[in-house]
Formats: structure tokens, C-alpha cells, sequence
């Protein structure tokens, strides 16, 4: 089985910029109900992946931290705790499984790295539920 049968596609994938500034990410978050969110640069190439916790903990560690300077702290300032490591949309299966053991979801890219969507670990396992009950 390809991956790309997983896949969702970026445009119904929210993500931010790396020249986001911390509000800019920390509104997508809450709007979109996310707890982490792809990062991708200017030429659309995955960064990688921040969380509401990179985000607390980078508050967290600057006391002075407020509203109007999470509105000037770019998000390349914040510490990334967790690598989300990518996948090629060439990969197989098997790696696609191991990655998802480990992430709630992983992003794909193509052979130039250029971001094209993501695969839920959801996905996966919805797809095994309904084929253990044979629909």
C-alpha cells in the first residue's frame, strides 16, 4: 500500500510560517483546536513542529513575557523539545508505522522536501479497525 492513500493533503492542513511571532502561532493553535502544528519556511519546506508546550515553556522561562511581546517574539526563538521527523511520500509502510508509534501525526514532503500534508496516526488505525471488520 502507498502512504499517500493516508495522506491530507496541506490545503486542509493548518501549518505556520518559521516568521510567524509567538501570538501568530499560539492564535492558530487555539483556533484550530491543535496541540501542535507544522512549521514550514518561505519556499514551503518543512521545519518542523511546535507544540502548545514549546510555547509554555518558552513563556514560562521569560517572566516578562506578555501579550504585546508574544506579538514581536518570532517563533525561531522558541526551543523545540520534540522533533517531529517527516517522511518522504516515496517511503514505505513499514516506516510510516514506526514513525507514527512515536508522533500523533507525521508530516510528508516530497524528494525536495516541500511540505504536502500530513498522515494521522488516527488515520492509520482507523484504516486497520475497519479492515479487521471487514469493511
Amino acid at each position: 500500500m502507498n502512504i499517500l492513500f493516508f495522506l491530507i493533503p496541506k490545503s486542509k492542513v493548518a501549518y505556520v510560517q518559521n516568521t510567524f511571532t509567538l501570538r501568530q502561532v499560539a492564535e492558530k493553535l487555539r483556533y484550530y483546536h491543535y496541540t501542535a502544528i507544522p512549521i514550514l519556511d518561505d519556499k514551503g519546506k518543512y521545519v518542523d513542529t511546535i507544540s502548545e508546550g514549546d510555547l509554555l515553556w518558552y513563556i514560562k522561562d521569560h517572566d516578562e513575557m506578555n501579550y504585546h511581546m508574544a506579538e514581536d517574539t518570532l517563533i525561531t526563538s522558541v526551543s523545540i523539545s520534540r522533533r517531529v521527523t517527516a517522511i518522504k511520500s516515496s517511503s514505505r509502510m513499514e516506516d510510516l508505522y514506526q514513525m507514527a508509534l512515536n508522533q500523533n501525526f507525521v508530516p510528508v514532503v516530497d524528494d525536495q522536501g516541500v511540505f504536502i500534508g500530513i498522515i494521522t496516526r488516527r488515520s492509520i488505525m482507523e484504516y486497520f479497525f475497519k479492515s479487521e471488520k471487514g469493511e
